[in-house]
């Protein structure tokens, strides 16, 4: 299965004729003119590839989009609250840089020791959380400005500093 980076979901339908709206985190207005298709997640977490007809930018985080075989109001419903993932190569195209989503796949590093790759991220309202895989586990590391040391974009790292004891909660 390609690789695939999860950059929001489908938040409500608009109109009669199918059209979804997509609320992401790419960071910038998109019209997803290079993406042919996306991935949806369903009931049972595979992700199904639907074809893009049209999509259009309605702001930074929502852009309007119409799937193929999708025409109806009733149709698009049933896609609403899914998990819409982009394949990589798209993904590295159309997310802006400063996006905290394009940390995705940056490697998180302490004290010049490498952590682990960042596998997702997840933003709240005081801070930001990154899911990294660090000896087999999944942990979640909190980003904010008493964590955050810096970010290289050029070698994709993340360099911070984590409260004692944080990735033995996970690992043990």
């Amino acid at each position: 299965m390609l690789d695939a980076v999860s950059i929001g979901k489908f938040v409500a339908t608009f109109g009669v004729q199918g059209e979804l709206i997509l609320k992401h985190g790419l960071g910038k207005k998109s019209d997803l003119n290079t993406v042919k298709f996306l991935l949806i997640e369903d009931k049972a977490g595979a992700k199904i590839p639907y074809f893009i007809t049209s999509a259009k930018a309605k702001t930074n985080e929502e852009t309007f989009v119409m799937l193929e075989g999708v025409s109806t109001k009733e149709q698009a419903q049933t896609l609403t609250r899914k998990a819409v993932w982009l394949a990589e190569a798209d993904f590295n195209q159309q997310v802006s840089p400063s996006s905290t989503i394009a940390l995705i796949g940056f490697l998180m590093v302490e004290n010049k020791k490498p952590l682990g790759p960042i596998v997702e991220v997840i933003e709240q309202p005081h801070q930001i959380l990154c899911t990294i895989l660090t000896g087999g586990k999944e942990a979640l590391i909190p980003l904010h400005e008493q964590s955050l040391l810096s970010i290289d974009r050029k070698k994709k790292e993340v360099h911070v500093t984590l409260p004692e004891g944080l990735l033995d909660v996970y690992l043990s």
